[in-house]
């Protein structure tokens, strides 16, 4: 599979998170994938995906990811109107929040929103909706995707505006025995991790116009990239993390 999070697309020039370019930094990372010919079965889509939240951004958004001929899953940010979000991804190939499996996997995306808030929280409802799926699933791992990171991630400001109910989340996650890796969003940066013997990766935003401030941010904030990960039928996880600029 392969992971593309945080384009933050059709934004406000004068944002230090984007710019007027990120439309152009997504296309790449779509070409580049092209160009290398990857073989992947789903795309997750993490967060933060649009900034205007018009209807007809999200159908320009669909138009680009359409190139790739996959499946894709959708989870949201918190900056995404995510009414609009599901209208205008709910047919297929596009899953919103979905279950999807893949071997014997199930990939399980999160929303982890809270509207007009910078730090995320999953619901009530989506902790019980993801312990039912982990209670009937007949995979015997799983991957889940959310936007907000439920670890830190060496980041001053931003491990204050990432999972805000992350002890909980996380105690759900090792609870079920089957989780083996969560993926995120926001962070703009490279993260790979480890919790009760779980893997939490983070992936780079597409947006190239992401400011970098050194007392902030890490240091490796060098987007555009993605991940290409591959879910191994023994549980294990093997990723990939590539720099279009390198």
């Amino acid at each position: 599979m392969l992971h593309i999070t945080d384009p933050h697309l059709f934004a406000e020039p004068d944002s230090c998170l984007r710019g007027t370019n990120t439309r152009e930094s997504l296309q790449d990372v779509l070409d580049h994938i092209l160009a290398k010919g990857w073989n992947a079965d789903l795309v997750a889509l993490t967060g933060d995906l649009i900034q205007d939240d018009t209807r007809g951004a999200y159908r320009r958004v669909r138009d680009m990811i359409d190139v790739l001929h996959l499946p894709v899953l959708c989870v949201p940010g918190n900056h995404d109107i995510r009414d609009l979000m599901r209208d205008e991804l709910r047919d297929l190939p596009y899953r919103y929040c979905a279950a999807c499996q893949h071997g014997n996997w199930t990939v399980i995306g999160i929303d982890s929103c809270i509207d007009g808030e910078a730090r995320g929280r999953v619901a009530a409802e989506e902790l019980e909706r993801l312990d039912k799926i982990l209670a009937t699933t007949d995979a015997d791992h799983a991957l889940i995707c959310l936007h907000h990171p439920p670890l830190p991630v060496g980041s001053r400001w931003l491990d204050t505006v990432g999972l805000e109910n992350s002890r909980e989340f996380l105690d759900r996650i090792t609870a079920s025995g089957k989780v083996r890796g969560a993926i995120f969003g926001h962070v703009h940066q490279a993260f790979d991790g480890e919790f009760a013997g779980i893997r939490i990766i983070g992936t780079p935003s597409t947006c190239r116009q992401f400011a970098v401030n050194s007392d902030e941010f890490a240091l490796d904030d060098n987007p555009p990239a993605y991940r290409r990960i591959e879910l191994w039928a023994n549980g294990s996880i093997e990723d990939q993390l590539v720099w279009l600029e390198h």
